[in-house]
C-alpha cells in the first residue's frame, strides 16, 4: 500500500519555493503545475495555504516592500542632517536586499500585469519618492551638490543598488564581503555628489 506524500509545508516554505520558481521562470510563466511540481505536493495542497498564484505574489513582494518602507521609520532616517539619513536609507536598502535577495529580486522584475504588480510598482515609485525628498533636503542643506538633477540622481542610485540582483551571491552574516558592499555602495554614491567637490 502507497500513501501520499504528506504536505509539511508552512505557507512561508510554500512562499519560498514560489518565489524561487517566480524568478526563475517568471511570474507570467510560472503555472500552478510548474509551482507544485517545485514544491512536490500536489495543486490542492496549494490551494490549501493560499488562494492562488497571485497570492503568492502579493505576499512576496510583501515582504520586500515592508523591508524597504521598515528602513524609512529607523532612526537612522528620521534624525539628523539629511544626507547623514539619505546615506542610511541607501547602507541599509543595501542591507534589505542582501537579506531578502530572492523577494528583492522578485519585487525588482515585476512589470505590471497584474493588480498585484500595479500595486508594487506604485509602492516601489512611493519609496524612491521618499528618497528623493531626502536628497532634495540635502542639497537644500548644502551637503549635496545643487548642479546635478535629483530626479536623476535618485534613478541612478537606485540603478546601482539594485544590479546587485544580477550579481550578488549571499555571503554569510559577517563576511567581510557582506560588510563592506553598503559601505562601499554608499561611498561610490555620495562621495561624487557631496558639494564641494
Amino acid at each position: 500500500m502507497t500513501t501520499a506524500k504528506r504536505d509539511t509545508y508552512t505557507p512561508e516554505t510554500l512562499l519560498a519555493v514560489a518565489v524561487d520558481v517566480f524568478n526563475e521562470r517568471g511570474y507570467d510563466g510560472t503555472s500552478m503545475e510548474h509551482l507544485s511540481q517545485a514544491a512536490g505536493i500536489s495543486k490542492s495542497s496549494i490551494y490549501h495555504h493560499v488562494a492562488g498564484k497571485e497570492e503568492l505574489l502579493r505576499r512576496a513582494v510583501s515582504r520586500a516592500l515592508d523591508g524597504l518602507f521598515a528602513i524609512l521609520d529607523e532612526p537612522g532616517a528620521q534624525d539628523g542632517r539629511a544626507v547623514r539619513r539619505v546615506e542610511h536609507v541607501t547602507r541599509r536598502t543595501v542591507e534589505v536586499l542582501m537579506n531578502e535577495l530572492p523577494y528583492v529580486t522578485l519585487l525588482l522584475r515585476v512589470r505590471g500585469n497584474t493588480g498585484t504588480e500595479r500595486w508594487a510598482l506604485e509602492r516601489r515609485r512611493e519609496f524612491d519618492q521618499q528618497v528623493s525628498r531626502l536628497l532634495e533636503a540635502a542639497v537644500a542643506d548644502g551637503d549635496l551638490r545643487a548642479d546635478v538633477d535629483i530626479r536623476t540622481a535618485t534613478r541612478l542610485l537606485f540603478g546601482m543598488v539594485n544590479s546587485l540582483v544580477e550579481w550578488y551571491r549571499p555571503q554569510p552574516e559577517g563576511s567581510v564581503e557582506r560588510d563592506q558592499l553598503a559601505d562601499t555602495v554608499v561611498r561610490l554614491a555620495f562621495e561624487g555628489m557631496r558639494a564641494g567637490r
